[in-house]
């Protein structure tokens, strides 16, 4: 069994020792869970080995899944301040628009990291992903504010693509 089946499994009995499934009890049992796993990683077994389910610091599992909600809260600050800019713009008598199409090259090389890439991107309001390069080398992304193309892709480079990387490798 994963470890993330085991974990949902201690949510589910932690709520149903509550007597609720209310989210925010769901969510409790899952980090108590999650905690739990984590002090029984070195009983686990094939422990020591490397390969994909497991790291030099046990299963990937206690190093991915932190990584995923740093991602996720990363991506909805990004969302709100996006919604925001966009949002003053439309109402604004001079937007500040600039809008462009950079050529984004990236790092990830996996389908599936170009996959969460590119959408994350597209998710953002103000910027669109518009073709990936064949070769996987580069992203074409519309940006509404893109006066400053180079520092566009350091912001990706910095924010999206790195979260994304992390999550993955």
């Amino acid at each position: 069994m994963t470890l993330l089946a085991m974990n949902l499994l201690l949510a589910l009995g932690y709520a149903a020792l509550w007597g609720s499934f209310a989210p925010l009890d769901l969510a409790g049992g899952f980090v108590i869970g999650f905690v739990a796993l984590w002090f029984g990683r070195r009983l686990a077994p094939g422990r020591g080995q490397e390969g994909p389910a497991h790291d030099r610091y046990g299963p990937r599992y206690f190093r991915v899944l932190p990584q995923v909600l740093i991602l996720f809260v990363y991506f909805l600050k990004e969302l709100v301040k996006s919604c925001l800019m966009v949002a003053r713009d439309c109402i604004a008598r001079r937007p500040r628009l600039h809008p462009a199409i950079v050529t984004f090259p990236i790092g990830p090389k996996s389908d599936l990291e170009i996959f969460v890439l590119a959408n994350l991107i597209t998710l953002t309001p103000g910027t669109l992903t518009l073709d990936v390069a064949k070769d996987k080398s580069h992203l074409l992304i519309h940006s509404i504010y893109a006066a400053d193309a180079d520092a566009v892709i350091a912001d990706l480079r910095s924010g999206m693509e790195h979260r994304v990387r992390e999550v993955f490798r």
